[in-house]
Protein backbone atom coordinates (compact mmCIF):
# COMPACT_ATOMS: atom_id res chain seq x y z
CA UNK A 1 0.00 0.00 0.00
CA UNK A 2 1.65 2.97 -0.84
CA UNK A 3 2.33 5.55 2.02
CA UNK A 4 0.36 8.84 2.09
CA UNK A 5 2.78 11.53 2.45
CA UNK A 6 1.01 15.41 3.29
CA UNK A 7 1.47 17.42 0.47
CA UNK A 8 2.47 20.99 1.12
CA UNK A 9 -0.45 23.58 0.66
CA UNK A 10 -0.73 25.26 -3.16
CA UNK A 11 -0.31 29.19 -3.23
CA UNK A 12 -3.89 28.92 -4.63
CA UNK A 13 -5.18 27.72 -1.31
CA UNK A 14 -2.70 29.27 0.65
CA UNK A 15 -4.16 32.00 3.42
CA UNK A 16 -4.71 35.42 2.30
CA UNK A 17 -2.88 37.89 3.84
CA UNK A 18 -4.57 39.49 7.00
CA UNK A 19 -6.70 42.59 5.97
CA UNK A 20 -5.83 46.34 6.93
CA UNK A 21 -7.76 47.97 9.18
CA UNK A 22 -9.38 50.60 7.31
CA UNK A 23 -7.35 53.42 9.55
CA UNK A 24 -3.82 51.46 8.71
CA UNK A 25 -5.20 51.35 5.02
CA UNK A 26 -6.27 54.97 4.98
CA UNK A 27 -2.32 56.09 6.52
CA UNK A 28 -0.91 53.31 3.83
CA UNK A 29 -2.89 55.58 1.12
CA UNK A 30 -1.64 58.59 2.53
CA UNK A 31 1.81 58.15 2.76
CA UNK A 32 1.57 57.08 -0.77
CA UNK A 33 0.49 60.58 -1.89
CA UNK A 34 3.66 62.33 -2.52
CA UNK A 35 2.00 65.46 -2.43
CA UNK A 36 0.21 64.96 0.93
CA UNK A 37 3.49 64.15 2.48
CA UNK A 38 4.70 67.14 1.29
CA UNK A 39 1.97 69.28 2.92
CA UNK A 40 2.86 67.33 6.28
CA UNK A 41 6.31 68.17 5.83
CA UNK A 42 5.28 71.86 5.52
CA UNK A 43 2.70 72.00 8.14
CA UNK A 44 4.97 70.62 10.59
CA UNK A 45 7.63 72.78 9.57
CA UNK A 46 6.03 76.18 10.34
CA UNK A 47 4.25 74.44 13.10
CA UNK A 48 7.51 74.08 14.99
CA UNK A 49 9.41 77.25 13.77
CA UNK A 50 6.58 78.63 15.50
CA UNK A 51 6.46 76.89 18.98
CA UNK A 52 10.66 76.86 18.93
CA UNK A 53 11.69 80.15 16.81
CA UNK A 54 10.52 83.19 18.88
CA UNK A 55 12.52 81.78 21.83
CA UNK A 56 15.59 81.17 19.83
CA UNK A 57 15.60 84.47 18.03
CA UNK A 58 14.78 86.39 21.17
CA UNK A 59 13.33 89.97 19.82
CA UNK A 60 10.12 90.89 20.75
CA UNK A 61 7.81 91.75 17.68
CA UNK A 62 6.55 95.23 18.72
CA UNK A 63 10.17 96.27 19.77
CA UNK A 64 11.92 99.03 17.46
CA UNK A 65 15.17 97.28 17.08
CA UNK A 66 16.56 99.26 13.54
CA UNK A 67 15.94 102.31 11.17
CA UNK A 68 12.49 101.99 9.42
CA UNK A 69 12.25 100.45 6.23
CA UNK A 70 15.69 98.53 6.54
CA UNK A 71 16.01 95.80 3.47
CA UNK A 72 16.08 92.65 4.03
CA UNK A 73 19.54 90.72 4.00
CA UNK A 74 21.17 94.02 4.13
CA UNK A 75 21.48 93.86 8.07
CA UNK A 76 22.68 90.98 10.14
CA UNK A 77 20.95 92.05 13.32
CA UNK A 78 17.23 91.82 11.25
CA UNK A 79 17.74 89.20 8.68
CA UNK A 80 14.12 90.19 7.16
CA UNK A 81 14.64 93.65 7.57
CA UNK A 82 12.29 95.84 9.12
CA UNK A 83 9.06 97.69 8.42
CA UNK A 84 7.69 101.11 8.44
CA UNK A 85 8.05 101.61 12.57
CA UNK A 86 11.62 99.83 12.69
CA UNK A 87 10.17 96.56 13.85
CA UNK A 88 11.64 93.12 12.83
CA UNK A 89 10.16 91.51 10.01
CA UNK A 90 10.96 88.18 10.79
CA UNK A 91 10.01 88.71 14.76
CA UNK A 92 6.59 89.27 13.08
CA UNK A 93 6.58 86.34 11.48
CA UNK A 94 8.19 83.76 14.27
CA UNK A 95 5.48 85.03 16.51
CA UNK A 96 2.48 86.09 14.41
CA UNK A 97 2.16 82.34 13.17
CA UNK A 98 0.98 81.46 16.68
CA UNK A 99 -2.14 83.41 16.38
CA UNK A 100 -2.89 82.96 13.15
CA UNK A 101 -2.53 79.09 13.38
CA UNK A 102 -4.18 78.84 16.99
CA UNK A 103 -7.06 80.57 15.77
CA UNK A 104 -7.34 78.97 12.46
CA UNK A 105 -7.62 75.54 14.56
CA UNK A 106 -9.41 76.60 17.58
CA UNK A 107 -12.26 78.32 14.79
CA UNK A 108 -11.84 74.79 12.96
CA UNK A 109 -13.19 73.25 16.03
CA UNK A 110 -16.28 75.46 16.91
CA UNK A 111 -17.29 75.29 12.90
CA UNK A 112 -16.80 71.50 13.27
CA UNK A 113 -19.04 71.37 16.49
CA UNK A 114 -21.80 73.09 15.32
CA UNK A 115 -21.63 71.29 12.13
CA UNK A 116 -21.58 68.11 13.50
CA UNK A 117 -23.95 68.73 15.86
CA UNK A 118 -26.84 70.33 13.67
CA UNK A 119 -26.10 67.79 10.75
CA UNK A 120 -26.48 64.48 13.47
CA UNK A 121 -29.46 66.01 14.36
CA UNK A 122 -30.96 66.91 11.30
CA UNK A 123 -29.84 63.86 9.81
CA UNK A 124 -30.75 61.19 12.43
CA UNK A 125 -34.28 62.58 13.82
CA UNK A 126 -35.44 63.62 10.18
CA UNK A 127 -39.24 64.65 10.07
CA UNK A 128 -39.92 68.69 11.09
CA UNK A 129 -36.40 68.43 13.15
CA UNK A 130 -34.26 67.97 10.08
CA UNK A 131 -36.42 70.45 8.18
CA UNK A 132 -36.09 73.15 10.83
CA UNK A 133 -32.57 72.73 10.82
CA UNK A 134 -31.93 72.46 7.21
CA UNK A 135 -33.48 75.88 6.85
CA UNK A 136 -31.20 77.36 9.55
CA UNK A 137 -28.05 75.93 7.71
CA UNK A 138 -29.46 77.41 4.63
CA UNK A 139 -30.02 80.63 6.24
CA UNK A 140 -26.21 80.78 7.24
CA UNK A 141 -25.16 79.34 3.80
CA UNK A 142 -26.32 82.34 1.94
CA UNK A 143 -25.44 84.96 3.98
CA UNK A 144 -21.94 86.81 2.76
CA UNK A 145 -19.50 85.23 5.26
CA UNK A 146 -16.63 87.43 5.53
CA UNK A 147 -19.34 90.26 5.99
CA UNK A 148 -21.35 88.31 8.76
CA UNK A 149 -17.88 87.76 10.13
CA UNK A 150 -17.08 91.27 10.36
CA UNK A 151 -20.04 92.29 11.44
CA UNK A 152 -19.84 89.48 14.64
CA UNK A 153 -16.31 91.20 15.53
CA UNK A 154 -17.59 94.25 15.26
CA UNK A 155 -20.63 93.81 18.09
CA UNK A 156 -17.67 93.01 20.22
CA UNK A 157 -14.92 93.83 21.78
CA UNK A 158 -12.05 92.75 19.25
CA UNK A 159 -10.20 89.94 20.64
CA UNK A 160 -9.09 86.37 19.31
CA UNK A 161 -12.28 84.54 21.32
CA UNK A 162 -14.19 86.82 19.28
CA UNK A 163 -12.75 86.45 16.28
CA UNK A 164 -12.60 82.69 16.89
CA UNK A 165 -16.30 82.25 17.40
CA UNK A 166 -16.83 84.70 14.45
CA UNK A 167 -15.15 82.63 12.23
CA UNK A 168 -16.49 79.35 13.22
CA UNK A 169 -20.09 80.61 13.43
CA UNK A 170 -19.84 81.52 9.67
CA UNK A 171 -17.79 78.77 8.24
CA UNK A 172 -19.94 75.56 9.90
CA UNK A 173 -22.47 74.96 7.09
CA UNK A 174 -20.73 72.27 4.85
CA UNK A 175 -19.93 70.26 7.63
CA UNK A 176 -22.99 70.34 8.96
CA UNK A 177 -24.75 69.26 5.06
CA UNK A 178 -21.88 66.64 5.30
CA UNK A 179 -22.75 65.22 8.64
CA UNK A 180 -26.66 65.08 8.01
CA UNK A 181 -25.96 62.87 4.85
CA UNK A 182 -23.80 60.47 7.12
CA UNK A 183 -25.94 60.40 9.62
CA UNK A 184 -28.64 59.35 7.36
CA UNK A 185 -27.17 57.08 5.68
CA UNK A 186 -26.35 55.24 8.15
CA UNK A 187 -28.68 55.63 10.70
CA UNK A 188 -30.61 52.16 9.57
CA UNK A 189 -27.67 49.89 8.77
CA UNK A 190 -27.53 46.53 10.48
CA UNK A 191 -25.32 47.60 13.32
CA UNK A 192 -27.61 50.48 14.04
CA UNK A 193 -30.72 48.49 13.94
CA UNK A 194 -29.18 46.16 16.35
CA UNK A 195 -28.06 48.03 18.83
CA UNK A 196 -31.41 49.75 18.75
CA UNK A 197 -32.99 46.26 19.33
CA UNK A 198 -30.71 45.88 22.04
CA UNK A 199 -32.27 49.37 23.63
CA UNK A 200 -29.88 51.87 22.97
CA UNK A 201 -31.02 55.11 23.42
CA UNK A 202 -30.79 58.01 20.62
CA UNK A 203 -27.51 59.68 22.23
CA UNK A 204 -25.88 56.79 22.89
CA UNK A 205 -26.53 55.89 18.75
CA UNK A 206 -25.68 59.18 17.81
CA UNK A 207 -22.02 59.14 19.99
CA UNK A 208 -21.30 55.57 20.21
CA UNK A 209 -22.47 53.94 16.75
CA UNK A 210 -22.70 56.63 14.00
CA UNK A 211 -20.14 59.10 14.89
CA UNK A 212 -17.13 56.97 14.91
CA UNK A 213 -18.24 55.25 11.24
CA UNK A 214 -18.69 58.68 9.93
CA UNK A 215 -15.81 60.10 11.13
CA UNK A 216 -13.57 60.29 7.97
CA UNK A 217 -15.24 62.46 5.51
CA UNK A 218 -15.90 64.95 9.08
CA UNK A 219 -12.24 64.44 9.38
CA UNK A 220 -11.58 65.48 5.66
CA UNK A 221 -13.93 68.19 6.00
CA UNK A 222 -12.11 69.55 9.53
CA UNK A 223 -8.98 69.73 7.47
CA UNK A 224 -9.97 72.23 4.96
CA UNK A 225 -12.11 74.54 7.24
CA UNK A 226 -8.72 75.03 8.89
CA UNK A 227 -7.62 76.51 5.73
CA UNK A 228 -10.47 78.65 4.96
CA UNK A 229 -10.23 79.67 8.81
CA UNK A 230 -6.87 80.91 8.43
CA UNK A 231 -7.62 83.18 5.72
CA UNK A 232 -10.74 84.19 7.48
CA UNK A 233 -8.34 85.31 10.45
CA UNK A 234 -5.79 87.38 7.87
CA UNK A 235 -8.44 88.52 6.26
CA UNK A 236 -10.03 90.52 9.74
CA UNK A 237 -6.56 91.45 10.96
CA UNK A 238 -5.90 93.08 8.07
CA UNK A 239 -9.03 94.81 8.13
CA UNK A 240 -8.19 95.86 11.97
CA UNK A 241 -11.14 94.06 13.32
CA UNK A 242 -8.65 91.70 15.09
CA UNK A 243 -6.64 92.06 18.85
CA UNK A 244 -3.94 95.02 17.57
CA UNK A 245 -1.91 93.88 20.70
CA UNK A 246 -1.77 90.40 19.34
CA UNK A 247 0.77 90.29 16.18
CA UNK A 248 -0.29 88.08 13.40
CA UNK A 249 -0.02 87.37 9.69
CA UNK A 250 -2.88 89.67 8.86
CA UNK A 251 -1.85 92.24 11.31
CA UNK A 252 1.56 92.64 9.84
CA UNK A 253 0.02 92.76 6.14
CA UNK A 254 -2.13 95.48 7.33
CA UNK A 255 -0.14 97.72 9.12
CA UNK A 256 1.96 97.79 6.17
CA UNK A 257 -0.16 98.19 3.36
CA UNK A 258 0.06 101.82 2.45
CA UNK A 259 3.82 101.70 2.76
CA UNK A 260 3.85 98.30 -0.02
CA UNK A 261 5.88 100.31 -2.26
CA UNK A 262 9.06 101.62 0.20
CA UNK A 263 8.83 98.00 2.52
CA UNK A 264 7.14 95.16 0.08
CA UNK A 265 9.12 92.51 2.42
CA UNK A 266 7.10 93.51 5.57
CA UNK A 267 3.66 92.82 3.40
CA UNK A 268 5.42 90.13 1.13
CA UNK A 269 6.85 87.34 3.57
CA UNK A 270 3.73 87.40 6.03
CA UNK A 271 1.70 87.02 2.96
CA UNK A 272 3.85 83.91 1.60
CA UNK A 273 3.86 82.77 5.30
CA UNK A 274 -0.13 82.45 4.80
CA UNK A 275 0.18 81.39 1.36
CA UNK A 276 2.72 78.23 2.32
CA UNK A 277 0.69 77.59 5.50
CA UNK A 278 -2.91 77.43 3.82
CA UNK A 279 -1.38 75.20 1.29
CA UNK A 280 0.09 72.33 3.08
CA UNK A 281 -3.47 72.32 5.16
CA UNK A 282 -4.92 72.08 1.47
CA UNK A 283 -2.44 69.18 0.44
CA UNK A 284 -2.91 67.56 3.79
CA UNK A 285 -6.99 67.40 2.96
CA UNK A 286 -6.57 66.28 -0.71
CA UNK A 287 -4.13 63.24 0.89
CA UNK A 288 -7.05 62.72 3.62
CA UNK A 289 -9.78 62.65 0.99
CA UNK A 290 -7.81 60.17 -1.67
CA UNK A 291 -6.87 58.43 1.88
CA UNK A 292 -10.84 57.92 3.17
CA UNK A 293 -12.20 57.24 -0.42
CA UNK A 294 -12.69 53.21 -0.55
CA UNK A 295 -13.77 53.90 -4.35
CA UNK A 296 -9.96 54.99 -4.85
CA UNK A 297 -8.64 52.04 -2.64
CA UNK A 298 -10.43 49.83 -5.45
CA UNK A 299 -9.63 51.72 -8.49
Amino acid sequence: MAENHPTAPSPAVQAAPEALSPWREAWRVFRSNKAALMGLALLTLVVLTMIVGPGLYGVPPYDIVAQPFTEPFTDSKVWLGTDYLGRDVLAGLLVGGRATVMVGLAAAVVAVTIGVTVGALAGFFGGWVDTALSRLTELFQVLPALLFAMVLVTLFTPSLTVVVFAIGVVVWTGTARLARAEFMRLRNLEYANAARAMGAGSLRLMLREILPNALPPLIVSATLIVGAAILFEAGLSFLGLSDPNVMSWGLMIGNNRRNILECWWAVTFPGAAIFITVLAVSLIGDGLNDAFNPKLHLR
